[in-house]
């Protein structure tokens, strides 16, 4: 049998639950965040007309992974947009290479969704570069780690 693998905006209220689980354990609840927060801010991540807009990577109908393109993501960087934000494969399903199918659907969604350039920050390194994002600079984040790598992808 052959897998199915698709990236698309098909995530909606459907994966709402599965969504909050992975980003409240990932970020909301170190950075002070109820799980209802964070299921309220991804409520209002589904459209297709603005921002944010939340993509999925669906196997086999089922969601292991997403990524989201938003207006801000780093606090102390307002005059910085879109983001590429909440980029993250379930941990059932990390080191099989669904992190690249993921990471190199951004620029074509980006392009849909009538982006001219996206950016995103890490600490990652080595990675981002695999998929066309230039590294611009180290920056102080003010969260952990404070000194991360900001990013630009040009669509």
């Amino acid at each position: 049998m052959c897998d199915s693998v698709e990236i698309g905006r098909m995530v909606d209220q459907s994966n709402l639950q599965m969504l909050t689980e992975w980003m409240y354990g990932w970020w909301g609840q170190k950075e002070g965040y109820s799980k209802e927060a964070v299921g309220c801010y991804l409520s209002h991540s589904f459209g297709t007309d603005r921002l944010p807009q939340t993509f999925g990577l669906f196997l086999n109908g089922n969601l292991i992974g997403m990524y989201q393109f938003t207006n801000g993501d780093l606090f102390v960087r307002p005059d910085i947009y879109p983001w590429l934000a909440n980029v993250y494969i379930d941990k059932n399903y990390r080191s099989a290479g669904y992190g690249r199918i993921l990471l190199s659907s951004v620029r074509k969604s980006a392009e849909e969704a009538g982006l001219k350039e996206l950016f995103l920050f890490t600490a990652h390194c080595g990675l981002y570069e695999k998929f066309g994002w230039e590294f611009v600079e180290e920056i102080d984040t003010y969260l952990e780690p404070r000194l991360q790598r900001l990013y630009r992808l040009g669509i």
